[in-house]
């Protein structure tokens, strides 16, 4: 029998419901965790370039941004949708 699996602790993330839109953000930043996916995942950029191109940032922030996307995988490829150019014409056409 399967048991359920205990809840993972993210501590670099965090996610207000009126901040950032909502989003999950790496804690004390802006940083949304679905650049850190499209970044690293998409455009494969490593986790050392990604920190050299944004400072701020440290290994262990986007392991876990990482770790938060596994996690969270059906929310987040939503939030990754959502947040193309190609999302957002097709929503506007709706509308119009």
């Amino acid at each position: 029998m399967a048991t359920a699996q205990p809840k993972t602790i993210h501590p670099y993330i965090t996610q207000r419901k009126n901040y950032c839109g909502g989003e999950p953000i790496i804690k004390g930043t802006k940083f949304p965790v679905r650049s850190v996916v499209t970044y690293v995942l998409h455009q494969g950029m490593t986790p050392e370039e990604l920190i050299a191109l944004f400072p701020h940032l440290t290994l262990a922030q986007v392991y876990d941004a990482l770790s938060y996307y596994y996690d969270h995988k059906e929310e987040m490829d939503r939030i990754l949708a959502e947040s193309t150019e190609e999302y957002w014409q097709a929503k506007l056409k709706t509308t119009s």
